[in-house]
């Protein structure tokens, strides 16, 4: 009886013992939680540009409205040229209605802010494609439209034919737009050659004209597209007027531009030029697009008349192409309507096949 108590007892205390110590951990205070400030938002995602032109039913253009050829307003108040034709050519692809542009006329010095405000959609005015433009100021470029380069013009000065007769513009007033590649290019190519010359600068290029007829800038220079639209457009008072040196002194891509990261809507303003590329290389026009429609497998990817058509998978409806051509035309006509008249010869612009730069990827 003594030991089966006494082992009892061992008992008992052993699980006291036991007991004691779960008591402990289910009775330990738990150190009070630290407060954390709650994760900050993620930065909500830029609305989708293809997106929101579709929905809105209209696509706004940044262009010109003082460069005839290029980007000019008629009396009528119509926008017309070159450049404006692209913003047509996007709406006919995006919303099947090349008359759907809501145009906005742009200096130089305020084309940018418009893109990066979101004002515009797309900015087609003449603008050159450049590293700082590429990614200071935010924006993306599609192909080169206008392979240009920076000239001068001056008044009965015959004998300016060459880059070895730039000193001759030794002392003289040199006006051109301010906020402009061309106003960079001849202080850096005047500074090089050990030319002295007095730059002035003006946001509209109108006022240089002005100011270049009246004698008060000796030389302008800008692109020398722009040189030889504006000779043209003054008739006979531009008759002594002589563009030079032969050759410019600059390169100057000119094409479109758009704000960054917005890969669905510059997939759609590049292979709207490549269409209308390729179909000026396929011998496709506004006139005879109908009777083109299967003349080989990529033409009939491209208007959309097979099932393996690529525009739906762009967001774009089948035939988002065939409309750009039908309404607006390939680049040979766009060409030839605003350009050619100018007397602006192909030249670089011409496509790789007759010797020029113009050459777009296939369309599978």
């Amino acid at each position: 009886m003594k030991k089966t108590a006494m082992m009892l007892l061992v008992v008992a205390l052993l699980a006291a013992a036991c007991g004691g110590d779960d008591a402990a951990e289910t009775t330990t205070t738990a150190a009070p939680a630290t407060t954390q400030a709650p994760a900050p938002e993620p930065a909500p995602a830029a609305a989708d540009l293809l997106d929101t032109v579709i929905a809105r039913g209209e696509l706004h253009c940044g262009v010109n409205e003082t460069l005839p050829g290029f980007g000019y307003k008629d009396s009528a108040g119509t926008f017309t040229g070159f450049d404006v034709e692209l913003c047509r050519a996007l709406a006919a692809a995006i919303l099947g209605d090349a008359d759907a542009v809501r145009y906005e006329a742009l200096t130089a010095a305020a084309r940018f802010e418009a893109v990066n405000s979101g004002l515009i959609d797309v900015l087609s005015r003449n603008t050159t494609w450049t590293q700082s433009r590429d990614t200071d100021l935010g924006l993306d470029f599609g192909p080169t439209t206008y392979y240009d380069g920076q000239q001068l013009m001056a008044k009965g000065a015959d004998d300016f034919s060459s880059m070895s007769q730039l000193e001759e513009i030794e002392g003289a007033v040199v006006c051109t737009n301010a906020g402009t590649t061309t106003e960079k290019n001849i202080s850096e190519t005047t500074a090089a050659m050990g030319i002295n010359i007095t730059l002035s600068t003006f946001e509209d290029f109108n006022v240089v004209l002005e100011n270049f007829k009246s004698g008060a800038c000796d030389v302008v220079t800008t692109d020398g597209s722009g040189l030889v639209s504006r000779k043209a457009s003054e008739g006979s008072g531009g008759e002594d007027w002589v563009i030079f040196p032969a050759v410019p002194i600059s390169k100057e891509p000119l094409g479109p531009g758009w704000i960054q990261n917005q890969s669905r809507f510059g997939d759609v303003v590049t292979w709207t030029v490549f269409a209308m590329l390729i179909a000026e290389e396929k011998g496709i026009t506004s006139a005879n697009v109908d009777d083109m429609m299967n003349v080989d497998g990529e033409v009939s990817r491209l208007l959309g008349a097979t099932e393996d058509e690529l525009q739906t998978k762009m967001g774009l409806p089948a035939d988002a192409f065939y409309q750009v051509i039908k309404q607006v035309g390939n680049y040979a006509e766009i060409y030839d309507r605003h350009l050619t008249p100018l007397g602006l010869e192909r030249g670089l612009n011409a496509l790789y096949t007759d010797g020029g730069l113009l050459y777009p990827p296939p369309a599978r």
